[in-house]
């Protein structure tokens, strides 16, 4: 009686599908010394495959996620939301906000770090904007960092506060012909897709507002709530909250089509900017050199994650949309926005130094 036993004392804990036809097979086995083999090896192995799915990415070290940008922005909402699952399966993890210059300074951070995959550099496209802006980066954007998963990308909105008199793009548009470089817009800092955002709106309205940079949108957004700058280009997810409770107001979203978190909400093309269209992209990166098996192995567990019911529900909540690429694909999508951002950046005077 001891296989039938032991299927009894062992159902509890058991959590897979089809657990109650695989014990039932089990607790029906003829009772000889071979089948208890059988028995327990079959237990052995259903337990080990749970096991399996909770077991850390890396057991015995933690792993350091760093962000270009200050806490409460959307990159650094979308790496702590990857971290506390990270977390709840056990892997010891820390995230570290290294803000400033674009994000550039986090970069290099991650890029002199050992190449065991323990370091990630959750990045969005300000990475490959950069070289378009800062002519001595100390790292080499297309080498010494390496694109390992894409988890989501995200328009940025125009944003004024609730009590400003300008309703529409229009508007802002005719005050700034009279005020030009008067009007002051906020970014999440130099060399970000809302500083490239801004500078496209100025090219194509023919204005000169003129660009207040912060160490990312979330003390960009602080200042704006304060009423100590009066429009602002902010990425949806870290706006979204402030939208909804009337305390800003979205004059514009500038991806091809309207956001479904706000319908109402017209894009730029919409809005007089035919030609208009900035979507930013995130995702994690890792030094150069670090095992092909390695990134992969970051790239599945990091996948899954984002593929979880709660976690969509927050993406979607934040207006984010969802990606999945791997390392080569998201390589590909990281270089050809570095040529496509360098070239944009000539043709509008975007270099800072």
């Amino acid at each position: 009686m001891w296989p039938k036993i032991f299927c009894l004392l062992s159902e509890p804990w058991l959590n897979l599908p089809m657990r109650n036809q695989t014990l039932w097979c089990l607790k029906s086995v003829p009772i000889n010394l071979f089948n208890w083999g059988v028995t327990l090896g079959l237990l052995m192995w259903v337990a080990l495959s749970a096991h399996a799915q909770v077991l850390p990415l890396f057991p015995g070290k933690p792993v350091e996620i760093t962000v270009g940008f200050a806490p409460g922005g959307g990159v650094d909402i979308l790496a702590r939301l990857i971290a506390q699952h990270l977390s709840g399966q056990g892997q010891a993890i820390v995230v570290e906000n290294r803000p400033g210059a674009g994000s550039t300074l986090a970069a290099q951070y991650v890029a002199g770090r050992p190449r065991d995959g323990h370091s990630l550099f959750m990045m969005n496209d300000s990475y490959a904007i950069a070289p378009a802006i800062f002519k001595n980066l100390s790292y080499d954007p297309k080498k010494d960092l390496e694109a390992v998963t894409m988890v989501a990308s995200a328009p940025m909105l125009l944003l004024v506060s609730a009590q400003s008199p300008y309703k529409s793009v229009a508007d802002l548009v005719a005050a700034a012909r009279v005020r030009d470089a008067k009007m002051f817009y906020a970014s999440c800092g130099n060399g970000t897709s809302p500083h490239l955002a801004g500078e496209m709106f100025n090219l194509a309205y023919g204005v000169g507002l003129t660009h207040i940079p912060y160490k990312g949108c979330g003390p960009a957004l602080i200042d704006m709530l304060g009423g100590q700058v009066e429009i602002g280009f902010i990425t949806i997810s870290g706006a979204i909250p402030h939208v909804k409770s009337g305390k800003l107001r979205a004059l514009a979203i500038t991806s091809k089509q309207r956001s479904q978190v706000l319908p109402d909400v017209p894009t730029m093309a919409q809005s007089g900017a035919s030609d208009f269209q900035l979507v930013q992209w995130q995702g994690l990166a890792v030094p150069e050199g670090v095992p092909e098996s390695m990134k992969l192995a970051i790239h599945d567990r990091v996948s899954k994650i984002m593929k979880l019911d709660e976690v969509q529900k927050k993406m979607t909540e934040l207006g984010y949309l969802q990606a999945s690429e791997g390392p080569e694909a998201f390589q590909k999508i990281v270089n050809q926005d570095i040529d496509r951002f360098t070239k944009l950046g000539r043709q509008i005077g975007l270099r800072l130094d």
